[in-house]
């Protein structure tokens, strides 16, 4: 029997690894979730899920892997340390130029890889330090979605998914709540917000005080459900926009921080209505350019991503690592881990 265990930061964890979780026990290994820090949400985890209160349960627990959709995970936990990531690449530029989402630290021994576009770059990362093995998976998140799990909203009117990013350079969440509120006072269009679970408490306060009937406010560990409702998209420069693309939906943007020819990007409040209006239209050319960008982020619509992930871990501890150099030690990240989990052994 395999034990796996789920490192988790961050609410958005929950819809990446609860499939992968009913694969495990479907297959008769154990899963654990070891919280980390403040912003996990207690009340997310079931009843029946194994929860360690402690990373010293973790430790004495021995899992064969642990899987982190996150950037970060202690090394003095044991086990194969596995990121599916905690979200499809994404526009987002550090200061010096450089995309986020190929950022290696040095913490993980296998990058589970979603398509084409981040595969080759990350096994170019690989060849160059030697210490990690990249297998494409796809993303475990889109597998209830795949299978049909969710629902669509009631047919007859519209559903537009507002998602805002918390990096305030990129934010657009406090620009266009005024005209949230206007757009849905027309009730042309039922809205549906999903806010970063790192957004200001005073921008959340202002979308909770916004809700009507036309203007909802979701608050949830399974964001998965919000791309089967909605018809289209509003988006800054969230991640979230390249999972709503990759449904095969298209995506306004307001001021994002990488125009593409898949996206729809306004500038001006004034043109987010005509925006989403044309969206929701579903122009042929368009749908066609996101449909090829699609094909290249993740190309798997089978809903079978969780069982490419276990495989692929499977296939790393079956002599898949031979050769892999030794990981940097990381003193600082795993000082800083040791204290967030409270850790001092």
């Amino acid at each position: 029997m395999k034990r796996y265990l789920f490192y988790v930061e961050y609410d958005y964890c929950f819809p990446i690894l609860r499939p992968v979780q009913e694969l495990i026990q479907s297959r008769g290994d154990e899963v654990a979730w070891l919280p980390a820090g403040p912003h996990v949400t207690d009340t997310y985890f079931r009843p029946e899920e194994q929860v360690f209160g402690r990373v010293g349960e973790a430790i004495s627990w021995a899992p064969f892997a642990v899987i982190v959709p996150g950037n970060e995970v202690p090394d003095f936990i044991p086990g194969w340390k596995v990121t599916p990531f905690h979200g499809l690449v994404s526009s987002k530029r550090r200061r010096d130029g450089r995309l986020y989402h190929f950022t290696v630290r040095g913490m993980f021994d296998l990058y589970c890889t979603h398509g084409p576009n981040t595969t080759g770059r990350f096994q170019e990362l690989a060849d160059k330090h030697g210490d990690f093995r990249v297998i494409e998976t796809g993303w475990p998140k889109f597998d209830p979605l795949q299978r049909g799990d969710y629902h669509t909203d009631t047919p007859g009117r519209p559903t537009v998914l507002f998602a805002a990013t918390f990096t305030p350079r990129f934010s657009a969440a406090r620009a266009v709540l005024e005209t949230l509120q206007g757009l849905a006072a027309k009730r042309r269009w039922r809205w549906i917000i999903n806010l970063h679970p790192k957004m200001p408490s005073d921008v959340v306060s202002a979308y909770r005080s916004a809700r009507s009937e036309f203007f909802e406010l979701v608050e949830t560990d399974d964001t998965t459900s919000l791309l089967a409702r909605a018809d289209a998209m509003l988006c800054d420069s969230s991640s979230m926009l390249n999972e709503f693309l990759v449904c095969r939906k298209p995506v306004v943007t307001f001021r994002t921080a990488e125009p593409a020819e898949h996206l729809l990007d306004v500038q001006e409040l004034r043109d987010i209505e005509p925006a989403v209006e044309r969206a929701l239209e579903y122009p042929r050319e368009l749908m066609r350019r996101i449909e090829n960008w699609a094909d290249q982020t993740h190309p798997y619509q089978d809903g079978r991503s969780s069982g490419r992930l276990l495989d692929a871990i499977d296939t790393l501890a079956n002599g898949g690592a031979e050769g892999l150099k030794r990981r940097p030690r990381n003193y600082y990240r795993n000082f800083k881990m040791r204290r967030l989990l409270a850790h001092r052994e």
